[in-house]
């Protein structure tokens, strides 16, 4: 069984991974399930409580996901280049564990225990300071290395000469060019020449344009200062890839303590992520206890809105290990079921409960049945998803289990699903384990009232109103309210009375029941206007007509005074069929004549087929008689299918 998504714990997960920021909080989430270790249940009880009191206190934590940097570091301890992209990655993971040390360090006067982790969290302010130095939006900063700055500023200063260079040219050779200006092509700095002037420019042809018109030029003068450039540009590619190399290195040398750095971060992740899962559902730590015992003082549903929902009362263990909770439909009983267990498995998951105060006990499973459990896939009835649940239940209860069946017995006959109620209750009862269960036979009521260690309880309903108050009261059985819910909804008082009649017997009149008043005459009306079908008028001697020809009969056909034998009767059209010694023909009853009735021609059960059917249909029937054929029977019809 599903006991997450029974107890829509699975919801609770959705909106709890919601608050996780890192990948490694939010696997954890995903695999998470209620706790066996008392220590370490009490101990993660408690880092909920101390993260949602930091929260309040000092705000939210500077968390970051950390998942790519586990990367960076795995290619910088293999002895690859970082880009400066990565590196800036790894610089900024620090300067997030320098801030969260500082949140944790204000933590500290509020005497708060996760304040503490700040000693385990290390920035590695060398490696972050000479990151920070060295990398600027992405690439190695000029003043990354005084060789490196004395390279670039070199080549600046090239460049502009080659700049003035070509426009120089420019000038000079104006009549000799397209255009006026100088371009970069394939890394050269060129200048536009006719075609035709190609010989009065000294330099190197580097590119043409689509016409073929215009030549990029570049001028002598610019090529000596160009290969200086290429030159300072490998200089420039050697010492930036030392400073990658050397940065590397160093994120390499403090790989362990970034490790550890990004493994508390992922959880205090997790860890925070409780408590702003806490702050949002309004919730309370729940205290722990080992006794069997639960006692939640108005608790509400978690998924439910706080304003709409009614504060529930529930306590078990100490006076009885069972509950049986009877009222009427929707009056809130799944609901009230769901809250105790949907909190108790908050509680052991180490989460805190929707409660004003709760205390629960530590249980060793959570088995539920609860919903219809149809399944069409694995031809699961009702019923019959109820049964193996239940029985799947009885195998693996134990005394430290807490179990929750919603309807028991429902989905068969009454009497029989009553004595299956009682019958898993008295298993239940001898396991030991705490049980809550609904239901609506009075016998598993009564069964509860007598038996030791079980108790009734109901659904509180208001019989003015006709409403349900959605409050539990332990201690007093209920009923379903069927009678005053069918009242309410318009049913009539003497069909109330037939039912209360049949249900409870023949004094169930007097039976304390209030009735609506109701207006004088309104109980016995019925509906004026109702839908009727609409009936085909049938023949008025279709009847005596059928009487009057039978199957033998020998007619005469008017008006040709042709003698044949009626093959079948007068039809609701009033048609009949002769058979002549040529053929079959459909006439209407008033031209046929009986002459000899069948009766006087043939004996009692006389086999018409011989008559009427070809041989080949009467071979066909002695084959279907004595077994299986897919030969078809062959008919004579002429228009009158309608008829027949």
């Amino acid at each position: 069984m599903n006991t997450d998504k029974l107890l829509e714990f699975d919801q609770i997960r959705t909106k709890w991974k919601s608050f996780a920021l890192t990948t490694a909080a939010a696997d954890r989430i995903d695999h998470m399930t209620y706790y066996l270790n008392e220590s370490e249940l009490r101990k993660q009880l408690q880092d909920t409580t101390d993260a949602r009191n930091l929260i309040e206190c000092c705000g939210i934590p500077p968390l970051t996901e950390a998942e790519h940097v586990k990367q960076i570091l795995a290619r910088a301890v293999k002895e690859g280049c970082l880009t400066p992209e990565q590196l800036e990655e790894t610089k900024n993971l620090l300067t997030a564990v320098r801030r969260l040390k500082d949140y944790l360090s204000r933590g500290r006067q509020h005497e708060n225990a996760l304040a503490w982790y700040e000693q385990n969290l290390d920035a590695l302010e060398p490696l972050r300071e000479e990151i920070a130095v060295t990398i600027r939006g992405g690439e190695v900063d000029d003043y990354a290395s005084k060789q490196l700055q004395q390279i670039r500023a070199e080549m600046t200063r090239i460049r502009e000469k080659i700049k003035q260079k070509a426009e120089q040219a420019i000038r000079a050779n104006k009549s000799y060019l397209a255009d006026a200006y100088c371009t970069i092509r394939s890394g050269h700095v060129c200048i536009p020449v006719k075609k035709e002037y190609k010989g009065k420019i000294k330099g190197s042809v580097i590119d043409q344009s689509s016409t073929g018109n215009t030549l990029f030029m570049e001028p002598a003068a610019v090529c000596s200062l160009q290969e200086t450039v290429q030159m300072l540009e490998l200089e420039e590619e050697q010492e930036v890839s030392r400073i990658l190399y050397t940065l590397t290195a160093m994120a390499a040398d403090y790989e362990p303590e970034i490790t550890e750095d990004i493994r508390i971060m992922e959880k205090l992740d997790f860890i925070f992520s409780k408590g702003k899962l806490s702050i949002d559902m309004d919730a309370v730590a729940a205290n722990i206890n080992t006794d069997r015992q639960i006692r939640l003082k108005n608790a509400r549903h978690p998924l439910m809105e706080k304003e709409k929902n009614v504060p529930l009362q529930f306590k078990i263990g100490k006076e009885a290990d069972g509950i049986v909770i009877t009222g009427p439909n929707t009056g809130g009983k799944t609901v009230a079921m769901k809250t105790v267990a949907l909190n108790c498995y908050l509680a052991q998951c180490g989460l805190h409960v929707t409660c004003e105060e709760a205390d629960i006990c530590m249980n060793s499973s959570f088995l539920c049945d609860i919903g219809d459990g149809q399944n069409l896939t694995e031809n699961l009835s009702t019923f019959s998803a109820h049964i193996k649940n239940v029985l799947e239940i009885t195998q693996t209860v134990g005394p430290d289990s807490l179990v929750m069946m919603d309807e028991l017995g429902s989905g068969t006959d009454p009497t029989e699903g009553m004595g299956i109620a009682v019958a898993v209750l008295k298993e239940l009862v001898s396991s030991g384990c705490l049980f809550v269960v609904t239901t609506h036979y009075p016998q598993v009521k009564e069964y509860a009232e007598h038996t030791d260690r079980i108790v009734n309880a109901r659904m509180e309903f208001d019989k003015h109103s006709l409403q349900p108050t959605y409050r539990m009261i332990i201690g007093e059985a209920g009923e379903s309210c069927a009678f005053f819910i069918a009242q309410n909804l318009g049913m009539p008082q003497r069909m109330l009375e037939t039912a209360m009649r049949a249900a409870y017997g023949p004094d169930a009149a007097r039976r304390s029941f209030h009735w609506k008043q109701r207006e004088t005459g309104s109980d016995t009306k019925r509906a004026k206007t109702r839908t009727r079908i609409k009936r085909a008028k049938k023949s008025a001697h279709s009847a005596q007509l059928s009487e009057k020809f039978q199957i033998g009969d020998s007619v005469m056909v008017l008006p040709d005074k042709k003698t044949g034998i009626v093959c079948r009767p007068v039809n609701e059209r009033g048609m009949l069929q002769v058979q002549l010694p040529d053929q079959k023909i459909w006439i209407s009853h008033k031209r046929a004549k009986l002459q000899v009735a069948a009766a006087q021609m043939y004996p009692e059960g006389y086999d018409f087929s011989i008559v009427f059917d070809t041989v080949k249909n009467r071979k066909i029937r002695h084959e279907m008689s004595r077994k299986y054929t897919e030969q078809v029977i062959e008919t004579e019809d002429s228009g009158m299918d309608a008829g027949r």
